[in-house]
């Protein structure tokens, strides 16, 4: 075990020449080992320490996770302002929007801080350090041990690491496991809970193009917005409070106003969220076959019903603007990886890397041994798919569907409490379920959510196995003969559930009778009960899935001596470098790596729905009021494309030139590259950015916010 360590960790710390600048997820605490001569090559000026480092301010002390992870943001100024995505900050903008306040429709500009908006459970959280304790966290593990005693002693492990870490105040700790479990890496990390919003430009702005325009190129889009982070007057993070003071960071970046030329070097830092670029041929079929296709088939029945309601009215569009959103996005990802693959082979390349793996496992009797079997070990967790199918059906068309169930659950704690005589608790668990009434039901129609049961039941019912068919769906046979949409009706007249009145009576004096009576909760207990049958059954089939993925890697890294790897995305802070390049995405077409303001004039179109327009924009271009953020060609830049390797999560990422200083933020990829999260297509795969100076030209000329550009530090 000490020995395959040790060859492991030589080969994650050799440098690979040959290796392409624009592929790789790297740790930012590695790249002195790893990455800088490379990336010195192609233009980068930094030094590794400017990068990271531990004991002085650098470029990962001005880059957050937003929400633990689900978008990046970084700071740009010393009061803590904060760039990230419109989209990042789309659920806030739309909380805040009223009919008489529309910021999802006119934007939103805070002059001076006391008009910046208070966003209660959004968080920013700063990576303090990261260590790499695979050998603390493997030390007790051997070759010989079965998977659930290896599991034992390496959560023994992290458990002791975790306790001795002893992080600076405020701090939290966390080890995470990357290569299959086959390394660990210790993370210490600082959040900040008083996060307020600043400035957001126009839908029409932030979020041009719609959904027409999700995952492709040409893009002209602003997908900006702006927050400010807050702390108690000690520096240290709080609680949202009117006594808090803008934080002042370790490190904010300073802004270019030189733009980007083709070839220039790019590097972008942020928290990918996840890719399985390790996993094999069959795992990308059930991929294709089972995930995305539920996912195309349930959501696009849900976004029909969604879509005609918020068409009906101005209140309508901002409830639901949001969920939308949320739901389209991987609804059309989903789509785009399917013809990614499809297209580019993926399986085809996949089956002839597993079939290298074989060759290289079976020329000796030691690694026949350990690594044999691997492949299928794996294959035999896909040798079925009607548990797999089912279980995204149940995610997709029932638990997540429609709201009503997932809201049900929350009464979950009261019922358990109702059983019992304690009053306290009986109490406390109403009053609960009772402060999450307004926010819930603010953007709620029943009337939607009752059209989406049965829709989505009545799929389901046409989609999945028999086995898997939850008990009040004979109820449904029997009593409405099958009519799923005359069950939803009848569900949502009885139901409390679908009611803020309702649900107010009722935790007035709370029941368990009422509970038990309740169509939806009856409902939701039938689909939870089926879940659980169906997690059964997965645990079945999936076998020892977890040892052979673990296996396979380490085969993989050990077979291929002379290759640098990066470990899949999790969340965890990554750095990425490449150029700005356009590309070929079919024959005799040619994409250019920049658009400008002429284009977001040529495709508006007044009114619609994806491409409406501020007349102001227009104005500005007529009268080609660029300022100083015009580029040296006399247009306005207001997107380009670069290789760095991105995935969900870096949205609102820093996209940083040679000299360390903003260029722009990443916020999407290609359509023609939307294999890239399981395999990374060199030719065609990029990182679709907006241009930092498109943002400031928005804020300053368009929205008149020139008190925000004061607290930037410009680069000319």
């Amino acid at each position: 075990m000490k020995n395959s360590l040790l060859a492991l960790f030589v080969i994650f710390s050799v440098i690979n020449f040959n290796a392409k600048a624009d592929e790789g997820m790297w740790l930012p605490s590695l790249v002195g080992k790893l990455n800088i001569q490379k990336m010195s090559s192609i233009g980068c000026k930094l030094t590794a320490e400017q990068i990271y480092s531990i004991n002085h301010s650098s470029l990962k002390d001005a880059v957050v996770a937003l929400d633990h992870g689900s978008c990046t943001a970084e700071l740009i100024s010393e009061d803590g302002l904060l760039l990230t995505n419109h989209h990042c900050g789309f659920g806030e903008i739309q909380e805040h929007s009223s009919v008489e306040h529309d910021y999802l429709r006119d934007g939103f500009w805070a002059m001076k801080h006391e008009d910046e908006l208070p966003n209660p459970g959004k968080t920013v959280t700063f990576l303090i350090r990261m260590e790499d304790v695979t050998e603390q966290a493997l030390k007790e593990v051997t070759d010989d041990m079965d998977d659930q005693t290896r599991s034992s002693k390496i959560r023994e492990a992290v458990a002791k690491i975790e306790k001795e870490a002893k992080p600076e105040a405020d701090c939290e700790v966390r080890v995470r496991s990357l290569f299959e479990s086959n390394k660990y890496f210790l993370f210490v990390l600082q959040s900040f809970k008083d996060i307020r919003l600043v400035g957001t430009p126009p839908q029409s702005i932030g979020k041009f193009g719609g959904e027409t325009d999700n995952w492709m190129w040409p893009r002209h889009t602003g997908d900006f917005s702006m927050f400010r982070v807050y702390c108690a007057p000690d520096g240290k993070p709080a609680e949202y409070s009117k006594n808090n003071v803008p934080f002042h960071p370790k490190y904010f970046l300073p802004i270019s106003l030189k733009g980007v030329t083709k070839n220039d070097f790019t590097m972008v830092m942020g928290y990918p969220g996840t890719t399985t670029r390790y996993r094999t041929s069959n795992e990308v079929k059930n991929t294709m076959d089972v995930v995305n296709d539920v996912r195309i088939v349930a959501r696009e029945a849900k976004l029909g019903i969604i879509k005609e309601f918020m068409a009906t009215s101005q209140k309508a569009r901002i409830q639901y603007a949001s969920k939308f959103a949320r739901s389209s996005n991987y609804y059309k990802y989903s789509i785009g990886q399917n013809k990614g693959l499809s297209d580019l082979d993926v399986i085809g390349r996949k089956q002839g890397i597993e079939k290298n793996f074989l060759k290289w496992a079976n020329e000796t009797p030691e690694r026949k041994a350990k690594y044999g079997s691997v492949l299928d070990s794996i294959n035999a967790a896909f040798e079925t798919s009607v548990d797999k199918i089912a279980d995204e059906y149940m995610k997709e068309a029932l638990l997540h569907g429609a709201e009503i169930f997932s809201f049900s659950a929350k009464s979950a704690s009261l019922y358990a409490a109702l059983k019992g005589t304690d009053k306290e608790k009986i109490s406390t668990a109403a009053e609960a379920l009772r402060g999450s009434l307004g926010e819930y039901f603010k953007d709620y129609d029943a009337g939607t959510d009752m059209k989406i049961v049965g829709k989505l039941f009545k799929i389901y019912a046409d989609k999945v196995s028999p086995r898997y068919i939850p008990g009040i769906f004979q109820e449904i046979k029997s009593k409405y003969k099958g009519d799923f949409d005359a069950y939803a009706k009848r569900m949502f007249e009885k139901t409390i559930f679908a009611d803020q009145g309702r649900m107010e009576s009722f935790l007035n004096k709370p029941s368990i009778k009422v509970l038990d009576k309740d169509m939806a909760f009856v409902a939701m207990r039938s689909l939870y009960e089926m879940q659980y049958v169906i997690l059964h059954d997965l645990g079945k089939t999936k076998g020892n899935i977890d040892k052979a993925r673990r296996l396979f890697v380490a085969g993989l890294i050990e077979m291929n001596k002379d290759k640098s790897y990066y470990p899949d995305a999790n969340s965890t802070m990554r750095l990425t470098y490449g150029i700005v390049d356009g590309y070929e995405p079919k024959d005799a077409t040619y994409y250019d790596y920049f658009t400008t303001l002429k284009g977001y004039t040529e495709k508006g179109i007044k009114g619609d729905v994806d491409f409406d327009f501020p007349q102001r924009v227009v104005d500005l271009y007529n009268t080609k009021d660029y300022g100083q953020y015009a580029d040296r060609d006399g247009t306005l830049h207001t997107c380009f494309t670069s290789n760095n390797d991105i995935t969900g999560g870096n949205s609102g990422s820093p996209v940083i030139n040679g000299d360390g200083e903003l260029v722009g933020i990443a916020f999407d990829g290609n359509w023609e590259a939307m294999s890239g999260d399981i395999a990374f297509e060199s030719r065609l795969q990029k990182c679709i950015c907006v241009d930092i100076r498109f943002v400031l030209w928005t804020i300053d000329k368009y929205a008149g916010a020139g008190n925000l550009i004061k607290e930037m530090k410009l680069a000319r």
